[in-house]
């Protein structure tokens, strides 16, 4: 067992406002009962301080008159009660007091309302998580308002739900607490559609990025021309290195030569003519230079809009919100990939400004 006694230098003692100052050691005047019968002393005034709720049960009116009070902590081992007062001594606890104890000391901190033990064994007890003890130690942080722990086992747990469907403690969960049984449950659903979500948000993401390079590919192929497809007054034996976004451009580049050179387009019979359409379409709903486009179609598609408004349904209204808003996150991102392999100038100390080479 833990000897309180030697907690403290003797040569320490407490002033009248409870602080600790020089001289001889009080005698306690508080014994702790635990579980097993074992009387504890220790010091009213540094329980009192460390814990409020220990504080009223000292200034709470004795039945009997004597000189030492008692204060009963049951339901924990003594030991792990040795450990939780010498916390409150010291507001110390090693590693392995927090690998015996852990689960005993974050419910006495809990009930006996001490935060820093209860940070403390929070932390520990996340860092100790297995297949095998996750369930308990759930069901205690659920029972002390531990959410940051209860969210770690409730993660912990459905990710490894069929080993821990093979354990005790799920077993006498599923026997003694359906309720808790079903609130995992319910967190697993949750969290698998999170999953869906982030997923499919991943991937929309993904398709508007691919369609803002494809509106650039097309304005950049009417515009300067590429490898193969130019404007009609470009010189086609000028010789054209692959852009940035080749992959994309080239791509492009099949499909206006096969949109210009298709029978079935005429009568709308042919799905890559319009994908066609529907490229140009989006640029020239993007577009905010129509006058001075190069683009096909680009003017005409901006007259049958105004003339058609009803006609332009709140789907294609989004799309093209969507493909906007990944062009502008897309150029955001490329000017700080530039600012960021610019040489960085810094000041020394005479007020002269001089380069560094970006070394990250």
């Amino acid at each position: 067992m833990v000897q309180l006694q030697n907690q403290f230098p003797e040569n320490y003692s407490f002033a009248a406002d409870g602080t600790m100052g020089a001289g001889e050691m009080p005698e306690p005047d508080v014994h702790i009962i635990t579980s097993g019968g074992q009387s504890m002393p220790a010091h009213s005034r540094i329980l009192a301080s460390a814990s409020p709720v220990l504080e009223r049960l000292i200034a709470r009116p004795q039945k009997r008159r004597s000189s030492v009070r008692k204060i009963h902590i049951l339901g924990v081992p003594c030991d792990a009660v040795s450990v939780f007062v010498q916390f409150l001594y010291s507001s110390k606890c090693d590693e392995e007091h927090m690998e015996k104890y852990g689960i005993h000391l974050l419910a006495l901190s809990h009930v006996h309302f001490v935060p820093q033990l209860k940070q403390r064994c929070t932390r520990g007890l996340a860092e100790r998580l297995t297949i095998e003890n996750v369930v308990d130690v759930l069901q205690l942080a659920r029972l002390c308002d531990a959410p940051d722990l209860y969210l770690k086992c409730m993660k912990l747990l459905s990710n490894n739900f069929k080993a821990v469907e093979e354990t005790e403690g799920w077993r006498f969960l599923q026997n003694h607490d359906p309720w808790l049984e079903l609130e995992i449950l319910q967190f697993m659903d949750e969290a698998e559609s999170r999953k869906k979500r982030t997923r499919r948000h991943r991937e929309e993401q993904s398709l508007y990025i691919q369609l803002s390079e494809a509106m650039d590919c097309l304005e950049h192929i009417c515009t300067e021309g590429c490898t193969n497809v130019g404007p009609y007054d470009m010189d086609p034996n000028k010789n054209k290195s692959p852009c940035s976004k080749f992959s994309t451009c080239h791509g492009l580049q099949l499909l206006i030569k096969h949109f210009a050179t298709c029978k079935k387009r005429v009568n709308g019979g042919c799905l890559r003519c319009k994908r066609m359409w529907q490229l140009l379409r989006l640029h020239s709903s993007i577009c905010d230079q129509p006058d001075e486009c190069r683009v096909p179609l680009c003017r005409q598609f901006k007259m049958k809009v105004q003339l058609d408004r009803k006609r332009d349904d709140a789907k294609w209204r989004l799309l093209v919100r969507k493909v906007v808003s990944a062009k502008a996150v897309a150029s955001l991102s490329l000017a700080k990939r530039k600012r960021e392999d610019e040489p960085r100038v810094s000041t020394n100390y005479h007020g002269m400004r001089s380069y560094k080479p970006n070394l990250n």
